[in-house]
């Protein structure tokens, strides 16, 4: 019984946890282009981005530690914190590891920005963009249900959103404009 549970556990609160990061990646993102429109204030994607990746950590934690207890992984602590440790699909388990290390960079950078400048935290923070595709790829590759039907739909999901938000960013200003009215983008 509660070998099923870990598992479920596992599965279940890894992919929570990449829908999470990719909502906070997207919000990220938006936020980046200083986004406006009619009804949707500018610090909403800001907040949104900071709740969201703090409660990714939760999920993020669960599906680790699930993973460790976890007697069909039998990851342990060695493998769940050192890439190429683990017996059970050492690449795809090191993606998560490194993953996790370039999230717990964002995380701790983010907490302590004020004390190392806004220049700092920014060039740590791209790594967010080597962090998300780490991640997506350890799901793909490291589950053991990366092709149940649920599991493509939530990555195809992620990747799309991920795609969008990433499209958004990197246009020119000004390109991407609403046509019903209220929404702009405004250079920086």
């Amino acid at each position: 019984m509660l070998d099923q549970v870990l598992w479920f556990a596992t599965r279940g609160a890894g992919a929570v946890s990449l829908l999470m990061l990719t909502a906070s990646a997207a919000f990220g993102l938006v936020t980046v282009t200083r986004f406006e429109a009619a009804g949707w204030p500018r610090f909403f994607n800001y907040e949104m981005h900071r709740r969201v990746s703090l409660l990714s950590i939760a999920f993020l934690a669960t599906h680790v530690l699930a993973a460790m207890f976890d007697p069909f992984t039998n990851l342990g602590l060695g493998a769940a914190l050192i890439p190429l440790a683990s017996s059970y699909r050492p690449v795809p388990v090191a993606l998560g590891v490194i993953a996790l290390y370039l999230f717990v960079a964002l995380i701790a950078t983010s907490l302590l920005r004020k004390r190392i400048g806004v220049k700092t935290w920014r060039t740590i923070h791209w790594a967010s963009y080597a962090m998300w595709p780490l991640a997506v790829l350890h799901g793909i590759t490291a589950g053991s249900d990366a092709f149940a039907p649920w599991m493509l739909v939530i990555d195809a999901a992620c990747v799309t959103a991920a795609a969008i938000a990433l499209t958004w960013r990197v246009l020119p200003r000004g390109t991407m404009t609403a046509t019903n009215g209220g929404s702009r983008l405004v250079a920086r």
